[in-house]
């Protein structure tokens, strides 16, 4: 496994050296995982409303869906690609074909199961592919990539490559759990990594805030771990509706209070202080990903 890592790496650099692979000179795009430590607390559903309200703020937004097994993006759009990366992977589409527009202009990939087939791909295919998936940072100004749930080893690759990670949570004990547990995974791998923590489906603010100082602490006491608090979403039968109706609760109910807190947590993501120095490091996002595969 080390062995096919470092061949990797080196077989990149090498690229790099050659002049094959050669770095954008314009803006990279900005990536964020969006991944969560238990199924069920609404990940998929914040990732695409997040996506739609920064491109309201006039961002160009591309989501990998990377929850393999379970796409269901797609669903929710009330969209169904015709193609997947799986067919960028076996060479029969170009990645521009396989990416389809959704509301409000933003783009999606599909990622099928063609992300879990990097895991037996040669170097070279691997490479090929790296190379197409960097055709995205020209793309797009924002990156989201909507993971599975879990610490599996896919869930993890997409996690540890990416520089920020919002890491979705309920106040439920097991939700809660779960995200500790996926933090000191994140903290055992790579100290120093950018973490947002977003509650969702709270029954009020006070639940909310309750919920994240718990993580909070945990997380500052026992691991040494800082997290950043993201915001909190109530619980919204609006939610449940605009999936029934596959259309996005920010198109479908824009003046639902989900809506406007979805606006607000897209607008504080879009207003942190993000410099130049994170953005550079975004440049091997596809290059770790597939490293950390092997």
């Amino acid at each position: 496994m080390q062995d096919q890592a470092t061949r990797l790496r080196e077989l990149i650099k090498q690229k790099k050296n050659t002049g094959i692979i050669k770095a954008s000179d314009g803006p990279r795009a900005r990536v964020i995982c969006v991944t969560s430590g238990k199924g069920g607390v609404g990940k998929t559903n914040f990732t695409l409303n997040l996506a739609i309200a920064l491109s309201k703020q006039n961002y160009s937004v591309i989501i990998l869906d990377a929850d393999l097994g379970l796409s269901n993006i797609d669903i929710v759009m009330g969209i169904m690609p015709k193609y997947t990366l799986q067919d960028v992977i076996n060479g029969s589409k170009e990645l521009r074909e396989v990416i389809v527009t959704g509301p409000n202009g933003i783009k999606l990939i599909s990622g099928g199961s063609g992300i879990l087939e990097l895991v037996d791909m040669p170097e070279t295919r691997i490479q090929s592919l790296v190379e197409k998936l960097e055709e995205i940072n020209s793309m797009a100004d924002i990156i989201l990539i909507d993971t599975g749930a879990g610490l599996s080893k896919s869930v993890m690759s997409f996690v540890m490559a990416a520089d920020e990670v919002i890491i979705v949570a309920t106040p439920e004990p097991t939700s809660i759990t779960d995200a500790y547990a996926m933090i000191k995974t994140i903290g055992m791998k790579e100290r120093g990594k950018r973490l947002k923590l977003l509650i969702n489906r709270v029954e009020n603010l006070n639940e909310g805030k309750i919920t994240f100082d718990k993580l909070r602490l945990a997380s500052e006491k026992f691991l040494n771990i800082q997290i950043e608090k993201l915001g909190y979403l109530t619980e919204d039968i609006n939610v449940s509706r605009s999936v029934k109706l596959q259309n996005p609760f920010l198109i479908q109910f824009p003046n639902a209070s989900i809506s406007k807190n979805i606006e607000n947590i897209a607008l504080k993501l879009t207003n942190e202080n993000y410099t130049d120095d994170a953005l550079a490091t975004n440049k091997g996002f596809f290059n770790r990903i597939v490293s950390l595969f092997r």
